[in-house]
């Protein structure tokens, strides 16, 4: 296992790239601590699956390093890394039977028997399968290959990482609970560094112990799902995560209040500085509740969905969300309040520290 760190690492598809718009990576100096698991979510085409095979060695940055345990890795292979990786389709031997699969990288390697019978006994009750151990693996179903592609990840003893490129697309739901759960319980057990891409952000949050963000190729915010859901530093990630997403509100700003339209609203604190260009107010539909006093709006539709509602509304023209209880009884002259806890400034997408 080891420490995963970027220096500054960007990637282009295209030949002298200018512009940030060029790259399909934008530049990256962070790191993935040994023995964190991580998610890298986002939209198709945002670069989660880039940065993913440019960890793997499948693919060679055009900019920057990558280092393992401070180590540069940049120009090495995937098997001079010991990286892991679990592909979106299972990829198994049909012809072999489970034991031998996850024998099967072992002996490549050239490890004592004896120890590969240990070694692979012991991932086959980790991953759940030590009674179809002598079956073939093409008489399994899609998950328990799944389980096999883990395994061999799992039997190894050299591994730096286990990546995860959206390993449960052809798992039934039921079972990607299951599977999530079980990656879970190996993580805490063992503390391998996992680093698991997908656009669920389900998977995502219920993953990892930090979620990366990504978006257009950059990263906007790295952080638990509680600080992703509380003080979401980009308005993408207030939007994409959370069901509904965050409402966001073009505003004027004027001290410590906001102006949609003629009504104001009282922020927590008036911003330190504002660049030129766009204002948003974003309150996430849980900090927002339907009243009879406030601002006024117009009720467009009522969704049930089991212990709350989600009430559709519009507020100067634009729609918003706002949760509220099955028992709770609508006004007939509706309004909306915002929650000062709630209530973020953005300003050009990114968000706006306010003041005491």
């Amino acid at each position: 296992m080891a420490e995963i760190s970027f220096d500054r690492l960007r990637h282009a598809y295209r030949p002298n790239p200018q512009k940030p718009e060029d790259f399909a990576l934008r530049e990256i100096n962070h790191a993935f601590r040994d023995g964190g698991a991580y998610a890298l979510l986002g939209p198709s085409g945002c670069g989660k699956t880039t940065l993913l095979n440019i960890i793997s060695g499948l693919l060679e940055p055009s900019h920057g390093r990558l280092m393992f345990g401070g180590r540069d890795v940049t120009h090495l292979s995937t098997q001079d890394r010991n990286i892991a990786q679990v592909f979106q389709f299972p990829v198994v031997y049909d012809t072999m039977s489970v034991y031998e699969n996850l024998a099967f990288p072992l002996r490549n390697r050239g490890v004592d028997p004896a120890e590969i019978d240990v070694k692979v006994r012991e991932t086959l009750d980790m991953i759940g399968l030590s009674e179809r151990a002598h079956r073939k693996a093409r008489r399994l179903t899609a998950d328990q290959k799944q389980k096999i592609s883990l395994g061999r990840g799992l039997v190894r003893a050299d591994v730096n990482a286990i990546l995860f490129d959206e390993p449960l697309t052809v798992i039934d739901p039921h079972m990607k609970w299951e599977l999530r759960s079980q990656l879970k319980k190996l993580h805490r057990r063992f503390g391998y560094t996992m680093i698991y891409v997908t656009h669920d952000q389900t998977e995502a949050l219920t993953f990892a112990d930090e979620v990366v963000v990504m978006y257009e190729g950059q990263v906007v915010q790295i952080g638990t799902p509680a600080e992703l859901f509380e003080r979401p530093m980009h308005t993408f990630v207030g939007y994409f995560i959370g069901s509904p997403g965050m409402n966001l509100m073009p505003v004027e700003v004027s001290g410590e209040i906001a102006h949609i339209g003629p009504h104001a609203v009282t922020l927590p604190g008036a911003a330190r500085s504002l660049p030129a260009g766009r204002t948003d107010l974003g309150v996430r539909p849980e900090y927002t509740r339907i009243s009879e006093t406030g601002i006024p709006v117009q009720i467009r539709k009522v969704e049930d969905v089991g212990r709350h509602r989600i009430v559709r509304a519009l507020l100067e023209g634009r729609e918003i969300a706002a949760l509220a209880d099955e028992s709770e009884p609508l006004p007939a002259t509706p309004h909306v309040q915002f929650l000062p806890g709630g209530i973020n400034l953005y300003a050009n997408s990114w968000r706006v520290e306010l003041g005491a």
